[in-house]
């Protein structure tokens, strides 16, 4: 063999074997990330620590968000967010922890409108404002058809995404509209207020309605349909990218110095995802909470008419994933009504423990049903719902709890199935994260229901996803399935094997009977 290759070759094997070492140096040394986690009704920052092959959460702040009503429209104070943010990095700070980076994940589809002096145009618009109750069927009847929208950018319709704000905005002559020299999204809004860099980042851009996952990018002609272009905004980039340091600004009312901030995960439920502590590609996953998302991780995107006909979206993941799933109506069902009793126990498990004693499948709804989206009583509208298709009528709080127990798991059965159907490759497993992995007794109906094996947790998946994509930024894991594996070696999952197959199956046959 020639010298100079020999020469060459046993340099990359020891270049390779310090890389290694240097990896694992670092693996075994502390490292601290700081993320910030924003809801739509309370947000937090969190301090995570990552030590050898384990991580550990460490809630510093937690402060609400409020909406603002101000003449007649919903508003989000993104001063008082903005606020949080340095309040929690100061705490840090005075406890001379030595963060690695920073991460900001938020709620998807809202945005800021920045003028051409660098300042903000007032406070944003929140998804909840009046103006788009009708802008969504006013823009599929007048503008673009509705099957265009969905073929250019898979995402399911619903009234405050970004493509109807936008559209919203343009049809009432909205000053901040006519103004804005940019449009950042609330995670991009607040990575740029902490660093002055404007970036687009992928999972965040993908709720609005107007990207297409094919291109990876915003789409040119639905931005033009509401009187934007694509230089309005920031430079795509991916979960993972590092956007800017701390400006000096920042550094002097924290006590930090240029500290990295990186684009995660921007959507939450992006970073939730990103935190699955699958083994392997072959799961689904149910975030579920007040509101309940199931889906798949898949490398393509899915847009063909089922997916159009079901009415499923396509959002981006990590490491050029997409996140093809379906909202279903969660735990806001039990929530309301807890808010309505009077009589009915305040322990929650002395509430799933009595619903346990109640009959099975003596009533069943669909929780996807318009009459649930908001009623005035929410008890009510299940009585209704039961009354209408000549079902037992729940006479009480537990017979309510054990009809949405029942109804929930078969509704996810209905959509597991849909998945199952599109998936390129055999679902063995569902992983259930968020608060609702806590609930022992719908997991276990939802093993029941869907007759595959539940992985239930973590409750704070995505704080940990928006932490471990900074890690993966600063080179201390390789891939997501790296990240996955410490998640998992940090946790103690519970374990539910389906039970039942005959009784459940059974139900779902009278399910799908009363929801058609």
């Amino acid at each position: 063999m020639d010298n100079t290759v020999l020469v060459t070759k046993n340099f990359c094997i020891f270049a390779c074997i310090e890389f290694n070492l240097l990896k694992q140096i670092i693996m075994k040394a502390k490292q601290y990330f700081f993320a910030v986690d924003l809801g739509a009704t309370s947000g937090r920052t969190i301090l995570g620590t990552l030590d050898g092959e384990r991580i550990e959460l460490e809630e510093v702040t937690r402060f609400p968000n409020n909406l603002i009503e101000q003449g007649g429209h919903f508003y989000w104070d993104i001063y008082a967010l903005y606020f949080e943010i340095i309040r929690g990095l100061k705490s840090v700070a005075q406890r001379k922890v030595e963060i690695t980076s920073i991460g900001i994940d938020t709620w998807g589809v809202d945005f800021v409108f920045i003028g051409d002096d660098e300042a903000i145009l007032r406070n944003p618009r929140a998804y909840r404002d009046p103006v788009t109750f009708d802008a969504m069927d006013d823009y599929l009847a007048n503008v673009v058809s509705r099957k265009d929208v969905y073929d250019v950018t898979g995402i399911q319709f619903m009234n405050f995404n970004s493509l109807f704000q936008l559209y919203a905005m343009q049809r009432e002559g909205n000053s901040a509209f006519r103004n804005a020299q940019d449009v950042l999204f609330m995670p991009d809004a607040l990575s740029w207020m902490l660093t002055g860099k404007k970036v687009c980042e992928y999972t965040i851009a993908s709720t609005s309605q107007m990207l297409d996952p094919r291109t990876g990018d915003l789409d040119e002609r639905l931005l033009k349909s509401v009187g934007m272009t694509r230089s309005k905004f920031g430079k795509m980039v991916n979960p993972g990218m590092q956007i800017g340091c701390l400006t000096e600004e920042v550094q002097r009312m924290t006590g930090l110095g240029p500290v990295p901030v990186i684009a995660v995960a921007g959507h939450d439920t992006g970073s939730a995802v990103a935190a699955v502590p699958a083994k392997d590609e072959h799961f689904a996953y149910l975030s579920s909470g007040t509101w309940s998302l199931m889906g798949i991780e898949t490398k393509e995107a899915i847009i063909n008419d089922q997916s159009y006909e079901l009415d499923f979206t396509n959002e981006g993941g990590i490491e050029g994933t997409t996140r093809f799933l379906k909202n279903i109506c969660g735990m806001w069902l039990l929530e309301r009504c807890r808010k309505e009793w009077t009589d009915a126990p305040d322990d929650y498990s002395v509430l799933i423990a009595d619903a346990v004693k109640v009959p099975a499948f003596q009533s069943l709804i669909n929780p996807d049903d318009a009459m649930f989206a908001n009623p005035a009583n929410m008890q009510d509208a299940i009585r209704d719902y039961c009354r209408q298709t000549n079902q037992h009528v729940p006479e009480n709080y537990a017979e309510i709890t054990r009809c949405i127990f029942d109804s929930l798991a078969l509704r996810y059965k209905q959509v597991f199935n849909y998945l199952v159907e599109m998936a390129s490759f055999p679902i063995e497993t569902l992983h259930i994260i968020g608060g609702g992995s806590r609930n022992a007794v719908l997991n276990q109906f939802t093993a029941n229901a869907t007759g595959t094996v539940v992985l239930a947790g973590p409750t704070e998946g995505t704080a940990l996803g928006n932490i471990m994509v900074q890690a993966k930024s600063s080179g201390i894991v390789s891939d997501i399935w790296d990240m996955r594996r410490i998640i998992a070696n940090s946790l103690d999952l519970k374990r539910f094997e389906p039970q039942d197959k005959e009784e459940w199956d059974a139900a779902f046959s009278k399910y799908l009977s009363i929801v058609k």
